[in-house]
């Protein structure tokens, strides 16, 4: 008896894309649902890889290997019930692309689970039939979906009220929360923090942010004078609400500051600026947090609510280093976080100690005011152009795809191959960059790719510091407009500046240190104590799984969460998050 493979068949029968990939899945479909093993094997290349975005392990698991894919599957599935893979309808068909260097079948998918619907993507190896990239996402819980599009509320209740309060009546007496306590208590009103409360309230979970500023959006509007952001507006839009077709690629800080006040009132999150968390302690007996917040008058309000997420970014107070002399120095001392503007700088001799993205930018705005301009180096930095940047890094997103598409496939890829990816795009960047980079050398700039060459974008994973994004500054260094000094040339600090150790004084009127920030647990720590931050441990970084560590899922305390980075993350992660909390509160997830 003659026995061909699946896969061989799909090979001599030269199907078209879309009918590998729903054989794929009715193939997939039918091994799950009889949990065989050798069959969902069979199904996987020698080298495959999935990630689980919460639709079967309620985390984010990623699995590298047929053994390991298979017994995560095996290990859910009779909970799951997974079922109903299909090509998802509305998005995008199937189609061929290159993958770091590997042609495949790239496919959306939909499927349904017990309680939940799903998304994923598959890249499907067209010669051999099998997959190897798979990923499943968590999108909409059956029976509790967002109230938005179809769903959205009717607002009967706001209509004509003749003698009744109307709907700012109600929006201004829901937040003041006088009879009840918010389900969850967000830390941070930046867009981290409105994307998690507008999403929350789309699935009916009732959340309050607090923000020490004074203003929604102060967390952009404070920065420096001439800060801007360094990816395109197409990554960077943010959910239920995008921005204008009008605006500009590269959007100013004022732009998304103001944007972010709109946006709060648009999406009614309820927010308390000018108050914030002053400490909390969790009640394992009773299931919620003893909260308590500092309001703008001064008095301060105890709350019970059962999760805090903390949307404060991913970093704790600026960090100025015990440098030698500095104590001495009769100039100014500034950290970035309280730089505004170069503009009362004119004519006078300033040091900007780092060379990250900060220390960059606000050398370029000193010198832009007619500052002296000397940039102090301490390590190497991973430096690219825009240019480098647009071909390379944001790929998904300029291929005119939906931009919920865009955000699945960027969520498709483990570690060990966002670690390809980005030796990849290092690489072609470092070609179209070549000049610049020369040029930056030849002034004894120290560049970094990283000890596994992927540049920056593993810097952004693993510490995110190090690296810039070249705005104009690297050009400005390459033509000796801005100095560069070398940290360890420096004996120490003086009155009047920096005693290099050939005893010549480099003069300085206002040093701004660009070091970074105190870490995400040290926050913890001050607001929850010294058990739950040990107990969380780090927050940023790779952990085990090759993850970010402690971000956008269960952290080893009940009830904590944390959200961070730009954006774009926030409008990816937050949706995941929410969803989290809404099958806690429903009692579908059981810790």
């Amino acid at each position: 008896m003659l026995v061909v493979s699946w896969s061989l068949v799909l090979a001599e029968e030269q199907i078209s894309d879309d009918e590998q990939v729903n054989n794929w899945l009715s193939a997939f479909e039918r091994a799950l649902k009889k949990e065989d093993a050798d069959g969902i094997a069979a199904l996987f290349s020698a080298e495959c890889h999935w990630r689980d975005m919460f639709a079967f392990t309620w985390n984010i698991s990623p699995c590298e290997g047929q053994g390991q894919i298979v017994a995560q599957l095996l290990e859910n599935q009779p909970r799951v019930q997974a079922r109903m893979f299909s090509i998802a309808k509305d998005s995008i068909a199937p189609r061929r692309v290159k993958r770091i260097g590997v042609e495949v079948i790239e496919a959306i998918i939909s499927f349904e689970t017990a309680f939940s619907r799903g998304k994923g993507v598959i890249r499907l190896l067209p010669e051999q039939g099998k997959v190897w990239v798979f990923m499943t996402s968590l999108q909409e819980l059956i029976g509790h979906e967002e109230k938005i599009g179809a769903n959205r509320p009717d607002g009967s209740e706001s209509m004509r009220e003749f003698g009744g309060p109307n709907w700012a009546d109600r929006r201004e007496q829901e937040l003041r929360f006088e009879d009840r306590d918010p389900v969850v208590l967000i830390v941070g009103a930046g867009q981290s923090g409105l994307t998690m409360a507008a999403r929350l309230r789309a699935l009916g979970v009732e959340a309050l942010c607090v923000d020490r500023h004074e203003r929604v959006g102060d967390s952009w509007r404070k920065r420096y004078h001439s800060l801007a952001l360094h990816n395109q507006v197409s990554l960077n839009q943010m959910a239920y609400m995008p921005f204008p077709e009008t605006w500009p690629k590269y959007i100013s800080k004022d732009m998304v500051a103001n944007w972010l006040e709109h946006y709060a009132w648009a999406l009614e999150c309820n927010v308390w600026m000018s108050s914030g968390l002053e400490q909390a302690s969790y009640d394992e007996a009773a299931g919620h947090w003893h909260a308590v917040v500092k309001r703008k008058d001064g008095t301060t309000r105890k709350m019970k609510p059962k999760h805090i997420v903390f949307a404060n970014g991913i970093v704790g107070a600026p960090k100025i280093p015990n440098l030698p002399g500095l104590a001495d120095f009769t100039g100014t001392v500034l950290h970035t976080h309280d730089y505004k503007s170069g503009q009362a700088w004119a004519g006078k001799n300033v040091l900007v100690l780092g060379t990250g993205t900060s220390g960059h930018d606000i050398a370029q705005d000193l010198f832009g005011h007619g500052a002296n301009v000397k940039m102090i180096q301490r390590g190497a930095t991973a430096i690219a152009s825009l240019d480098a940047v647009g071909m390379a890094y944001t790929s998904y997103y300029k291929e005119d795809l939906p931009i919920k598409d865009a955000d699945l496939l960027a969520q498709s890829v483990t570690y060990p191959l966002a670690v390809r990816n980005a030796q990849a795009v290092t690489k072609l960047q470092h070609e179209i960059d070549r000049e610049l980079h020369e040029g930056l050398r030849a002034r004894g700039f120290k560049l970094d790719s990283a000890q596994d060459n992927t540049g920056y974008l593993m810097k952004v994973r693993r510490t995110h510091a190090g690296y810039y994004f070249n705005c104009g500054c690297s050009d400005l260094i390459v033509d000796g407009k801005i100095g560069l000094v070398h940290f360890q040339d420096i004996e120490k600090f003086v009155a009047d500046g920096a005693l290099m150790k050939d005893g010549r004084i480099e003069q300085a009127d206002l040093i701004v240190a660009a070091t970074g920030y105190q870490t995400q647990q040290e926050v913890v720590r001050e607001l929850l104590g010294n058990e739950v931050a040990d107990k969380v441990g780090q927050i940023w970084g790779i952990d085990s799984t090759g993850e970010v560590a402690n971000m956008y899922k269960p952290t080893a305390q009940k009830g904590l969460w944390f959200l961070g980075s730009g954006l774009s993350q926030a409008r990816m992660y937050t949706h995941y998050v929410a969803l989290q909390i809404k099958g806690r509160e429903i009692g579908l997830i059981n810790e």
